[in-house]
């Protein structure tokens, strides 16, 4: 359904706290094994997301007159390689090499043939106005996940002239964290990581309700119209490695137990939460895209 353009709690990408005014640095190390779990457990993007920005910027996936579009934050392709089927061509920014590594290996995989992955941030957004075709080349950009770790009100005004007219911005948010749902099990999970790591987990990073509708003010005072938020709702569950691997794709790299460490760690951990049902432990995911056109 669609609602006006505020936001229920979306996911944070590691167990700390983060706001806007951290983006000036850059973001965690999310290398290596991180990249690997964040590749395989990563939760995926449902159909009516895509269908939904296909709908709201009126995307042409033409080979020679298509539009492009920019994946900012890509991390392995969660978001990106789906688009690409509605787009000429996807370009995927990330500023962690292994995440484009593993975005590349999935598109190989895929058969995705129409992405192209950059190593960058937010700031560098303003250097593609020199590298790409025509004077507003950009169909769509989407942002999933990683809002948090740029500065949204410079980024929306950097690329309002950068997008064709009709064409537009979708930041998206994906699901509340595993360890910050209204459940037993999450409310467990919590514990074991403040415990373990010394710090609150973060509940929002940037992506709660407030945030949201910052960031939708943010899209309106950078020129962008008729901005609005799609929602998706939608039940799922995780089975223990599922949850364990999700988890681990969401510390930074410094902090990730050590191979000979993980498996002490997830008993700990599992130990701590219920049995889970039969299809392991049940969330309800809440999907919000927010969107603004040029």
């Amino acid at each position: 359904m669609t609602t006006p353009a505020a936001a229920e709690a979306a996911p944070a990408p590691a167990p700390a706290s983060a706001s806007d005014a951290r983006a000036a640095s850059a973001p965690p190390d999310f290398s290596g094994d991180v990249a690997a779990y964040y590749a395989d457990y990563r939760r995926g993007y449902p159909p009516p997301v895509l269908d939904a920005l296909r709908t709201a910027f009126a995307l042409d996936a033409h080979p020679a007159i298509g539009d492009l579009a920019l994946d900012l934050g890509c991390g392995t392709g969660q978001l990106a390689l789906p688009l690409a089927a509605h787009v000429r061509t996807v370009i995927g920014m990330d500023p962690e090499p292994d995440m484009l590594r593993q975005a590349r290996a999935a598109a190989d995989r895929d058969g995705v043939h129409n992405a192209l992955w950059l190593l960058g941030t937010d700031a560098d957004v303003p250097a593609l106005s020199a590298l790409l075709p025509g004077r507003r080349p950009l169909g769509v950009t989407v942002i999933g996940n990683a809002i948090h770790w740029m500065r949204p009100d410079e980024l929306f005004r950097t690329l309002r002239p950068l997008t064709r007219p009709g064409g537009g911005v979708a930041v998206i948010a994906n699901g509340t964290p595993v360890w910050a749902q209204d459940t037993d099990w999450s409310r467990a999970l919590r514990s074991v990581l403040e415990d373990h790591f010394g710090r609150p987990a973060a509940t929002s990073c940037g992506t709660a309700t407030d945030d949201r509708d910052r960031y939708a003010r943010a899209l309106a005072a950078a020129g962008f119209a008729d901005v609005g938020e799609t929602v998706l709702d939608y039940e799922d569950a995780l089975t223990p490695d599922q949850l364990l691997g999700t988890v681990y794709s969401a510390i930074p790299a410094p902090e990730l137990p050590a191979p000979a460490d993980r498996p002490a760690f997830a008993a700990r951990l599992l130990a701590a939460l219920p049995e889970p049902g039969d299809r392991g432990y049940p969330e309800q995911v809440r999907v919000s895209v927010l969107t603004g056109r040029a």
